[in-house]
C-alpha cells in the first residue's frame, strides 16, 4: 500500500481534476469502511490530502480563468478612463 501511495503521489501533478476527485472518493470510502491497519489508514489519509490539494489546485485555476473571462470585457473599459484621464491632464497642460 505504501508503494502504491508513493507511486501515485509522483503522478499527482499530472492528474486531472476528475481523476483526482474519483480517487479521493475511493480513498474516503476505504477509510470509512474500516478494516485497514493503522499504517494503511495513515497512507490512505496522506493520499487523500494530496488528492484534495490537486483538486483544490484545479478549482483555483478554474476560478482564476472564470474571473479573467468575466473581467476581460470590463478591462478595456476600466483602462480607458485612466488613459483618457492621462490625456485630459496632458490636454490641460
Amino acid at each position: 500500500m505504501t508503494d502504491d501511495g508513493t507511486t501515485t503521489a509522483g503522478a499527482a501533478g499530472t492528474l486531472g481534476y476528475e481523476q483526482a476527485r474519483d480517487e479521493l472518493i475511493e480513498v474516503v470510502r476505504r477509510l470509512e469502511a474500516g478494516g485497514t491497519t493503522l499504517e494503511e489508514s495513515l497512507a490512505l489519509w496522506e493520499r487523500g490530502e494530496e488528492l484534495a490539494k490537486v483538486c483544490r489546485h484545479w478549482l483555483e485555476g478554474a476560478r482564476a480563468r472564470l474571473d479573467a473571462a468575466l473581467a476581460g470585457p470590463a478591462a478595456p473599459q476600466s483602462s480607458a478612463p485612466q488613459e483618457s484621464g492621462g490625456a485630459t491632464t496632458a490636454d490641460n497642460g
